[in-house]
């Protein structure tokens, strides 16, 4: 691994870089200024913005590792690349956009700021999804996504296209937000009953969400260049909680 990383500007060269290293020297740079800087040669160096309070802007070039944004707090972030895991984990502010796929957990804990992934994720994306007043997270996932999305979802909002998905292959596995008691996840049908979990219900969208459906789309088209018309002719539904106390019968 070497030891120091190459700073050209604002430009900072990620190969063969400890994640450490390349972390502290992002920290350096926004400390003298940068608003805006670039990455390169990123390969799968953890914590990437992790924690970090700023409006800077932040392109990464290449796959960075687990916990991504974690806890960023009004970073601007785009990768040109696949994520992996934990990407957003407790992300507070800022935005997120991921040219690619990513693993598992995404949006974690997600409490603000919008997060759009081009691609697909895996198992549990948007876990403990939750909104505070006026702080209200956005997570939308253009292909498909893994068993228990939306677990145990508090809030927010919660969207997956289904782009690229063949007949064969549901938009989204099984066990869809199991314990979700607050949000809204939108998805295109079908949504078989047998794979929703027991606290929520498949619902009609209404006027606003289907509003906001159109915004998300056309922000989704306009971020990755695709079709808002052609993504819209796929009939949506929206899946939400039944109540706001999903496990009060399991209490005296």
């Amino acid at each position: 691994m070497k030891d120091k990383v190459k700073v050209n500007g604002s430009e900072l060269d990620a190969h063969g870089l400890h994640y450490s290293e390349l972390n502290r020297q992002i920290l350096r740079l926004l400390r003298k200024g940068q608003q805006s800087m670039t990455l390169r040669g990123v390969n799968g160096q953890r914590y990437i913005g992790a924690g970090i309070q700023a409006k800077a802007q932040l392109a990464v070039h290449g796959t960075p590792g687990n916990d991504l944004a974690a806890f960023a707090d009004g970073l601007q972030i785009t990768v040109y690349g696949n994520g992996q895991d934990a990407v957003a984990n407790t992300m507070n502010k800022g935005k997120l956009v991921i040219h690619g796929s990513v693993g598992d957990l995404l949006g974690y804990s997600l409490r603000g700021g919008s997060v759009l992934i081009k691609g697909s994720a895996g198992y549990r994306a948007g876990v403990h999804m939750k909104q505070y007043v006026d702080q209200k997270p956005l997570l939308v996932i253009g292909g498909t996504a893994g068993d228990f999305l939306g677990e145990y979802m508090a809030g927010g909002d919660l969207v997956v296209l289904g782009l690229g998905c063949t007949a064969d292959h549901p938009v989204v596995e099984d066990n869809i937000a199991p314990g979700m008691h607050g949000g809204r996840i939108i998805l295109p049908e079908p949504v078989p009953e047998y794979s929703l979990g027991r606290e929520v219900h498949v619902y009609e969208l209404t006027n606003e969400d289907l509003a906001f459906l159109r915004q998300t789309t056309l922000m989704y088209s306009q971020t990755f260049g695709a079709s808002a018309q052609h993504i819209l002719q796929r009939r949506f539904v929206k899946v939400a909680p039944k109540g706001a106390r999903p496990y009060q019968a399991m209490y005296a």
